[in-house]
């Protein structure tokens, strides 16, 4: 199965970009996952435990040294979508395998992405995502730990 061109891509549909956005990072693609990006200063990127990254410039040093050793197998599943017309919030479940030397370890975690459509077509503006453990089939997640 081919992949369809970065073009066709960021001409689509949220959907669309966010799955060009895990395939960019299953394949180590450090380009194709920036141009799923919008080039506004004020996009932000949180990956769990980190600091908040603002801007382009900090959000791609933090992808370049995370895809140093090649590419990242993230899974989005569950998605839960909230779409209006410029923006489209996508609430999933990252499903992330990460090979250590002492062998593969599982993770998950929660993430939103947001998508707003620019002149140039969706682009990704903010991904927040925050470590998780996955619900047993069936169970509802708990409140026990929420926040706020």
């Amino acid at each position: 199965m081919t992949r369809p061109s970065l073009r066709a891509v960021l001409a689509g549909s949220p959907d669309e970009l966010e799955a060009a956005f895990y395939d960019a990072l299953q394949q180590g693609d450090l380009e194709r996952l920036m141009a799923c990006w919008a080039d506004e200063d004020e996009i932000v990127c949180v990956h769990p435990g980190g600091t908040r990254l603002l801007g382009p410039l900090a959000i791609r040093a933090a992808y370049a040294a995370m895809l140093e050793r090649g590419g990242l197998q993230v899974q989005a599943t569950q998605v839960h979508r909230v779409q209006a017309l410029a923006s489209s919030v996508h609430s999933v479940l990252e499903l992330v395998r990460v090979a250590l030397p002492d062998g593969a370890r599982e993770a998950v975690a929660q993430a939103t992405n947001v998508y707003h459509k620019t002149p140039r077509g969706w682009r990704l503006v903010a991904h927040h995502a925050s470590a998780s453990e996955l619900p047993e089939a069936g169970q509802r997640p708990s409140s026990a730990h929420m926040l706020h």
